[in-house]
């Protein structure tokens, strides 16, 4: 199967002043030298507790964030080393669902007119009135009415939200979506709504997805695959079900013993 994502020791470090009178930078590894693939139609599951580089991964493969050293393909294409400008037909295909879905949609923008932004940057050969169906018809697909699509993000609750950014994150017609803790604030039963929902959104629109999580068993019950992520370094990855069910590294034996199992 080909890999539509490769990751090669990936490092995104940051440099901070020590100390008030102290002008030496200290380093802070938030990645330190990953390397993966995500096969095309899968779900990578990436894993860890706050701090563990987890996020600032599924960032750097977005161009959210500088990479220090590595590289990142997206198929063939070395995506790492290209421009804003030259990144934007990328931009298109990797899409983000953020934690926070009422801090990602704009507060002033219907949902309707949040949904069709991405549209008008990244299909350009669509017309106002087809914009508009598609908007009804992602609406429809995340399990919202398009009745909704005049109100704005406050009227709506937070797995709602969650639906809108989803909605959102399909309008450019992408193919890889980098999904951030995306049910981590929502409650457990919305959290089981939301999951199954990526996975029929996955098997329709043939998605692949990058689904980073601190709760590993939202991510198994979500992944294919599963990477154990702390202090910026990979402990532990494999097929996700054999990595919960005969865990080798300490660290995702205390993660398993943390976390309630979800059905």
């Amino acid at each position: 199967m080909a890999n539509l994502i490769t990751v090669k020791n990936l490092k995104v470090h940051y440099a901070s002043a020590s100390g008030f009178f102290n002008k030496r930078a200290s380093i802070t590894r938030a990645v330190d030298g990953i390397s993966f693939s995500i096969p095309k139609g899968r779900t990578m599951g990436l894993v860890g507790e706050s701090g563990s580089g987890k996020s600032t991964t599924g960032r750097a493969i977005a161009q959210l964030v500088p990479i220090t050293e590595g590289d990142i393909f997206y198929q063939e294409a070395n995506i790492s080393k290209k421009g804003a400008k030259s990144f934007l037909p990328y931009r298109k295909k990797i899409q983000m669902i953020f934690q926070d879905p009422f801090g990602s949609l704009n507060p002033r923008l219907s949902i309707g007119k949040s949904i069709e932004e991405p549209m008008t940057v990244h299909l350009k050969e669509l017309s106002a009135s087809q914009r508009i169906d598609k908007v009804t018809d992602l609406l429809d697909r995340v399990g919202l009415s398009k009745d909704m699509m005049t109100r704005f993000p406050h009227e709506f609750s937070g797995g709602q939200r969650q639906r809108i950014g989803i909605a959102r994150a399909l309008a450019a017609d992408p193919e890889f979506i980098i999904c951030d803790e995306p049910v981590s604030a929502l409650d457990v039963s919305v959290q089981a709504q939301i999951v199954n929902l990526l996975k029929d959104l996955q098997s329709e629109y043939e998605l692949t997805y990058l689904f980073i999580a601190h709760d590993l068993a939202v991510v198994e019950h979500m992944s294919n695959d599963l990477i154990v992520m702390t202090e910026g370094k990979i402990v532990e990855q494999g097929d996700a079900k054999k990595v919960c069910s005969d865990p080798k590294h300490p660290y995702t034996q205390k993660l398993i013993q943390a976390v309630p199992s979800i059905d």
